[in-house]
């Protein structure tokens, strides 16, 4: 027959070890979840940032008409009264190329995905806890 003193001893080990394996496989867990959480906040951060990339791509098209067109309208057509029309048009392309590119621009955003990190940090607390409260 086992002496209670060992018999003690092994419990407690094989308790230890599932401990041990419940946090690996809780960190495992972990860490595939924040893997699929990073993916879907990049799918998200690409998506914005290509309606971003097209809204500047079409201003810079809209300011490239207004050079390569209306300048030409302009200097071909250049006799009174018919300036000012090619000036309107010129100031409208303009204006209207620049104003997508600010808004493109504006709505470019380019980081770390903000939930992911703020996520991460709450899971190295929980693993710190978990770790320090079994260890005692």
């Amino acid at each position: 027959m086992r002496a209670p003193v060992e018999t003690a001893r092994n419990d407690r080990s094989l308790s230890s070890r599932g401990l041990i394996g419940s946090v690996i496989s809780d960190a495992q867990r972990l860490v595939s979840l924040e893997v699929a959480l990073a993916k879907q906040e990049i799918k998200e951060l690409a998506t914005g940032n290509a309606i971003a990339a097209g809204l500047m791509a079409f201003g810079g098209v809209l300011v490239l008409l207004a050079v390569l067109v209306a300048v030409p309208s302009l200097v071909v057509i250049l006799v009174p009264w018919h300036w000012e029309a090619a000036a309107v048009w010129i100031g409208a392309y303009v204006l209207i190329g620049l104003l997508l590119i600010i808004a493109g621009k504006a709505r470019m955003r380019i980081g770390l995905p903000p939930r992911t990190v703020e996520t991460l940090k709450e899971n190295k607390e929980w693993a710190l806890r978990r770790v320090r409260s079994n260890g005692r």
